[in-house]
């Protein structure tokens, strides 16, 4: 479905980030996922994409910055996902 890059950034176990991760999996969207528990290089350039963010999951899709899992599932409650992933 998703012609733009989708990026998440989680931790193993996080439960947020599987609720995420369930949805994009169910819109059939590929996404590239970086498991940044241990930190390094993947966790500095999650802090660099998003500066201030402390919390995983962290999604990018595209350009854009979208949050968290409370942020995806919002846009997609409010029909405004598919377009994003569209481009």
């Amino acid at each position: 479905m998703s012609t733009q890059r989708v990026d998440i950034y989680t931790t193993f176990t996080c439960p947020y980030c599987y609720r995420a991760k369930r949805l994009l999996d169910s819109k059939g969207v590929k996404y590239n996922e970086f498991d940044i528990s241990m930190g390094g290089p993947k966790k500095q350039e999650m802090l660099a994409r998003a500066p201030g963010a402390r919390t995983v999951p962290q999604i990018f899709i595209g350009n854009h910055h979208v949050g968290g899992s409370d942020e995806l599932a919002a846009l997609e409650r409010g029909g405004k996902l598919d377009a994003l992933l569209a481009g």
